[in-house]
């Protein structure tokens, strides 16, 4: 299912996503992760007090998985980890912006035809049709 999901060119919005972080983990906030190098935006996921620390700590990308309840350094059975540079918050100290230097290329569990890791945002919505468009085949 979440193979078709990930490669789907029909859009399916888990409009429950956030209810369901919550409610699996107490103290979550959102986490906008941007590429240091190209200013891409990489990933939206979820951080609690615990990973936010160990992010610190480590200068290094750990997350809260809110689909496995646990820590979750992004990354680690892949190779592709990444560096934390920079931390930002938010004026209502609501979510932060982590800026990130990856140590391969990509950042999503999904890989392109060539077998490439990718970014989590490859698909392109129409406005017209709604029909996804997948920008990294």
């Amino acid at each position: 299912m979440t193979k078709e999901l990930e490669e789907s060119l029909e859009l399916s919005v888990d409009w429950n996503k956030l209810s369901k972080a919550v409610s699996a983990s107490d103290g979550l906030v959102p986490v906008a992760v941007q590429d240091i190098n190209t200013n891409e935006l990489i990933l939206i996921a979820y951080i609690n007090e615990t990973a936010f620390r160990e992010s610190i700590r480590k200068k290094m990308l750990i997350l809260w998985s809110s689909s496995r309840n646990e820590l979750w350094i992004k990354g680690k059975t892949s190779g592709n980890t990444f560096d934390l540079l920079e931390a930002y918050i938010n004026c209502e100290q609501n979510s932060f912006l982590f800026k990130v230097s990856p140590k391969k290329k990509g950042i999503c569990h999904t890989k392109n035809k060539n077998g490439e890791p990718r970014n989590c945002y490859y698909r392109q919505i129409n406005f017209d049709t709604l029909a996804l468009k997948n920008i990294d085949l």
